[in-house]
C-alpha cells in the first residue's frame, strides 16, 4: 500500500509518501517539505496566523512535488495531523487531507503529530521495542514511555514552561543572534567553553528528584538567568564572551534533558532510547546522550536530520503502522485538537 501522510501543526508544510511492504517495512518514497520560517524570523517567533495563510500558499506545491517525487497519481490512503498544534495550522492541514482523501475516494487517518515523532524510528527498517521517547522541539519537550509505534504513549514529563527549543529562541534574541536560535547557538557554543558560567539546572535538585516533577522540566527560569547575567555584564561594562554564554547555557539545557530520558530509561526498564523533534538535531544534545546512554546500556536511536524536524513522512509512518495492524480510518467527520494528549494516537470517528 501507498499511504500519503501531511503535516501542518507548526511552520512547517509536509507531506511524504510510503510504501508499506506486507511484512510491515516501510520505504520511503517522496519527503516534501515548506518552511514559513523566514517569515517568522522579524518577529523573532512563530506568528499562528502567518503560519496559517503559508500552509494555504504551500499545501498545493508540495503535494504536487511529493506526488512527482514518488511517481504516483494517488494513494491508497491519506494520514494526516489533527493534533497538538497550532489551531490554524492544523486546521488547514487536515481539510486539505480530507479533500485530497474524498477527491481520491480513500480512507483518511487522523492521527498524533507526537506519534510521527516516534514513527521515524522505525523507517531503518528495525523494530521499536518497549522504550523511551525524548521528544524536543520548540513547542514540546516530552518524555513519553513507548510500547510500540501507533500504540498509546504515557507521558511521563514534560515542561512545565518553556520548551527547550522556545528557551533557545528566547536567549537568541537576547543576546541578538535571530531567529531560529537552536541552529546558532549550537554553533556558537562549539566556539566556546561550556563550564564558563554555571547556569542553574531546572528541577534538578534532590527533592524535585525524589517528587513528581521526577521527569518534568523547566526552562524559565535558566532563559531568566541568562538574562541577568547579560544584564550584569553590561552594568559592569564588561564585554561577554558570547560563545562561553551559549555553551554554559546550551550545556545546562542539555545536561537536563539527558539526566532525566536517561532515568526515565533506567526506572522502566526500557532500553531504547528515542530522540525526536527539532532540538534533536543539536550535535550537544546527541554526544550527551550517546555517553550516558553508553555507560548504561541503553541503546540510543536519532532520527536522519532531515527527519528530526516536521515532516509528512513522520505522519505517513503512523499512517502506515496504523492499517498494517488494522485499525479503522477516522472517516472525514473528525475535528482538529489543539491539545490532543498523547495516549491518542489514532483520533476514532465520532459516534453517529
Amino acid at each position: 500500500m501507498i499511504i500519503l501522510g501531511i503535516e501542518s501543526s507548526c511552520d512547517e508544510t509536509g507531506v511524504g509518501i510510503i510504501e508499506l511492504a506486507d511484512d510491515g517495512t516501510m520505504t520511503i518514497l517522496a519527503d516534501s517539505v515548506a518552511s514559513s520560517m523566514e517569515q517568522h524570523a522579524r518577529f523573532g517567533g512563530v506568528v499562528p496566523e502567518i503560519a496559517s495563510r503559508a500552509h494555504l500558499e504551500a499545501m498545493q506545491p508540495v503535494m504536487r512535488a511529493a506526488l512527482d517525487e514518488a511517481g504516483i497519481d494517488k494513494p491508497d490512503a491519506v494520514a494526516a495531523t489533527v493534533g497538538p498544534g497550532l489551531a490554524g495550522a492544523l486546521l488547514v492541514g487536515a481539510s486539505a487531507a480530507k479533500a485530497y482523501a474524498a477527491a481520491w475516494d480513500v480512507p483518511f487517518y487522523g492521527v498524533n503529530h507526537l506519534g510521527g515523532h516516534v514513527a521515524v524510528a522505525t523507517l531503518e527498517g528495525e523494530e521499536l521495542p518497549h522504550s523511551v521517547a525524548l521528544l524536543v522541539s520548540g513547542g514540546h519537550t516530552q518524555i513519553l514511555e513507548v510500547q510500540a509505534v501507533g500504540k498509546p504513549m504515557k507521558e511521563l514529563g514534560s515542561t512545565l514552561d518553556d520548551a527547550a527549543g522556545e528557551a533557545y529562541d528566547k536567549v537568541a534574541r537576547l543576546l541578538g543572534l535571530g531567529y531560529p536560535g537552536g541552529p546558532v547557538i549550537d554553533k556558537l557554543a562549539a566556539r566556546g567553553n561550556k563550564k564558563a558560567i554555571a547556569f542553574p539546572r531546572g528541577l534538578s535538585k534532590k527533592d524535585d528528584l525524589r517528587g513528581p516533577h521526577r521527569y518534568d522540566f523547566s526552562f524559565s527560569g535558566l532563559k531568566t538567568a541568562v538574562a541577568r547575567y547579560v544584564e550584569a555584564a553590561e552594568r559592569a561594562g564588561k564585554v561577554i564572551s558570547v560563545e562561553d554564554v551559549c555553551a554554559s547555557f546550551q550545556e545546562a539545557v542539555c545536561d537536563v534533558l539527558t539526566a532525566k530520558a536517561v532515568r526515565a530509561c533506567e526506572d522502566t526498564g526500557a532500553k531504547v532510547l528515542l530522540l525526536g523533534g527539532g532540538v534533536a538535531a543539536n550535535s550537544r544534545l546527541r554526544e550527551l546522550a550517546r555517553r550516558r546512554c553508553e555507560s548504561k546500556g541503553i541503546e540510543l536511536r536519532v532520527p536522519r536530520f532531515k527527519l528530526c524536524t516536521d515532516n509528512g513522512v513522520m505522519i505517513a509512518a503512523v499512517g502506515a503502522q496504523l492499517i498494517h495492524e488494522g485499525a479503522a480510518p477516522s472517516g472525514l467527520r473528525i475535528g482538529t485538537d489543539t491539545s490532543l494528549e498523547v495516549e491518542v494516537p489514532l483520533v476514532p470517528a465520532p459516534a453517529v
